[in-house]
C-alpha cells in the first residue's frame, strides 16, 4: 500500500471539487498539485508541463479526512491489561499498524488524544513506516483516581507505573504536578495537552460526574501550553465540567456529553472547539464487553446515557465547531470498524454537509490550535481544497453530499464483518503530494 514515490507534480482532471468549507461541489474542475501543496484549482484545462496526469473521470476530489480524537499506541483488550502486560514493543508495533490503517481509511491528519509521544510521528515524517500527519499528546494528565489513573488497584499513590514509565499517562496530583508533566509532554514532542478533567465509564475508580481537576490546576496546564504557543484539550463530560475548562482557557471540549447553549454561547465567544464520539449515542452501547461484564461500568453507561440525552438536539439547535472523534481503544480490525460506523452516526446525525465539515476543515482549524512553533506541519493549511493548502487529497467514487456512504461508512458495530484495508469507494489517497492508493 504505501511507501510511494517521493512528491513530485500531480494534475487532477475532470474532478467536482468538495473544498471543506462549502455546501456544494464545484464540478468539471481541474486541480493542480506542485511538490507538496496545491498551487492551480481551475474549471479551465491547466498546463502542467511533465506533471503526472489522474483524470478524475467526474469523480470527487475532497480534502483528506481528519480524525481528532484517537489512541494509536492504546490495543487493549483493557487497561489493567495493558499496564500489567505490555512492552513497549507491543505499543509500538500497534501504533505502527494504527497509522497505516488510518492513512488507508482516508485519514491524512490524526490528533492522538493521550499516550503517545513524537516517535511515531517521527518514523511517519522520515518515511519510515507509512501514517497520516500525527498530533500526539503525550501522556494524559489527571489526578489520582482520576481518567488516567491506571494504575493497578493496590499500587500505593505517586509509585510509577507501565503507562508512566513510558510518558503515556501521568498522575498529576498538585499544581506542581501539572506544571512537571505538561512541560515534559512538550519536551517529549507534544503538539497539545490532554488533561483528564471528568471520570469516564470504563474505567475503574472514576465515576462519570467526577470533577477531577481543581481549577487552579487545569490552569496550569493551560499556563504551560501557552508559553509553547499551543492549547489544552480536556475529557470533560459534566457541564460544570466544560464551563470550568473553557473559564481555564481550554480551547478543545472533548466528549462535551452534556452540551447546552449556554455552553454554545461560551465556546463561540472564546473561539473553542468541541470533539464527539457520537458512539457514545448508540442504543447498543451497553453490549461493549468492558461495559457489560462490569456491574460498576454497566451503571456509569446507563447513568451516562441517561443525562447525555439532549446533546444531539441541542448541538443542532445551537451550532459550534465540531470535529470528527472515534475514540478507539482495541485492535487495528476492531476500530476500523468502530471509525465506519462513527462516519456513519455523523450522517444521521447532522447530515452529509455537517460531516464532512467536520471530518476535514474544521480539523483543519484544530490542527491550526497548536501555533506556529509547535506545530510539526505549520507550511500551510489542512483540511480543505485551496491554493496553497497542502496537497492531502481524496478522490471519491460519487457524490458524499448525495451519498454519504462513499466516504467509507459501515452500517453496524458490534457484529460486523471485517473491514476491507481501504475502502472501495475511496478510489486514491494522496498525503503531502504522494499517492498511497490509487485504483483507477
Amino acid at each position: 500500500t504505501a511507501f510511494a514515490a517521493a512528491a513530485a507534480s500531480t494534475l487532477f482532471t475532470n474532478v467536482d471539487v468538495f473544498n471543506g468549507t462549502e455546501d456544494k461541489l464545484y464540478e468539471n474542475h481541474h486541480v493542480l498539485v506542485e511538490n507538496n501543496l496545491i498551487t492551480k484549482i481551475s474549471a479551465q484545462p491547466i498546463e502542467a508541463g511533465d506533471a503526472t496526469v489522474i483524470d478524475g473521470n467526474g469523480k470527487t476530489l475532497t480534502p483528506g479526512f481528519i480524525e481528532n480524537h484517537a489512541h494509536l499506541m492504546l490495543m487493549g483488550p483493557s487497561l489493567p491489561k495493558m499496564e500489567a502486560d505490555v512492552t513497549w514493543e507491543d505499543f509500538a508495533i500497534h501504533g505502527t499498524q494504527m497509522a497505516e490503517m488510518y492513512l488507508m481509511q482516508g485519514f491524512t491528519t490524526v490528533r492522538d488524544a493521550g499516550g503517545a509521544n513524537s516517535g511515531l510521528r517521527r518514523a511517519i515524517d522520515s518515511g519510515n513506516i507509512a501514517g497520516p500527519r500525527f498530533y500526539p499528546s503525550g501522556a494524559f494528565i489527571s489526578a489520582r483516581g482520576g481518567h488516567a489513573d491506571f494504575a493497578n488497584y493496590t499500587a500505593p499513590p505517586g509509585v510509577e507505573t507501565n503507562f508512566s514509565r513510558l510518558n503515556m499517562a501521568q498522575e498529576a496530583d498538585d499544581v506542581a504536578d501539572v506544571k512537571k508533566f505538561s512541560r515534559n509532554n512538550f519536551r517529549m514532542g507534544a503538539t497539545q495537552l490532554k488533561y483528564m478533567q471528568s471520570g469516564g465509564v470504563v474505567s475503574a475508580f472514576d465515576p462519570w460526574q467526577l470533577l477531577s481537576g481543581s481549577p487552579e490546576e487545569v490552569a496550569a496546564a493551560v499556563q504551560v501550553a501557552d508559553t509553547y504557543g499551543s492549547y489544552v484539550m480536556a475529557h470533560s463530560y459534566r457541564k460544570e465540567a466544560i464551563m470550568s475548562a473553557l473559564d481555564a482557557g481550554v480551547m478543545s471540549i472533548e466528549h462535551g456529553f452534556m452540551f447546552d447553549c449556554e455552553i454554545a454561547d461560551e465556546m463561540n465567544e472564546k473561539g473553542a472547539f468541541i470533539t464527539t464520539n457520537l458512539t457514545a449515542f448508540d442504543p447498543n452501547l451497553f453490549d461493549i464487553p468492558a461495559i457489560k461484564s462490569v456491574p460498576a461500568s454497566l451503571r456509569k453507561a446507563q447513568s451516562a446515557t441517561e443525562a447525555f440525552k439532549d446533546y444531539i438536539p441541542n448541538m443542532k439547535k445551537c451550532p459550534v465547531k465540531r470535529g470528527f472523534h472515534t475514540d478507539c481503544v482495541g485492535t487495528v480490525d476492531a476500530c476500523k470498524i468502530q471509525i465506519a460506523y462513527e462516519k456513519k452516526l455523523n450522517y444521521d446525525f447532522f447530515g452529509a454537509f455537517e460531516s464532512l465539515k467536520a471530518m476535514t476543515s474544521v480539523g483543519g482549524e484544530i490542527a491550526e490550535l497548536t501555533g506556529d512553533f509547535t506545530n510539526p506541519y505549520p507550511e500551510a493549511k489542512l483540511g480543505v481544497i485551496e491554493v496553497g493548502a497542502y496537497a492531502d487529497i481524496l478522490l471519491l467514487d460519487g457524490n458524499p453530499l448525495k451519498d454519504f456512504s462513499v466516504v467509507g461508512t459501515g452500517d453496524k458495530w458490534f457484529g460486523a464483518d471485517k473491514r476491507p484495508e481501504s475502502p472501495e469507494s475511496i478510489v486514491l489517497i494522496m498525503k503531502d503530494g504522494v499517492i498511497y492508493k490509487n485504483t483507477l
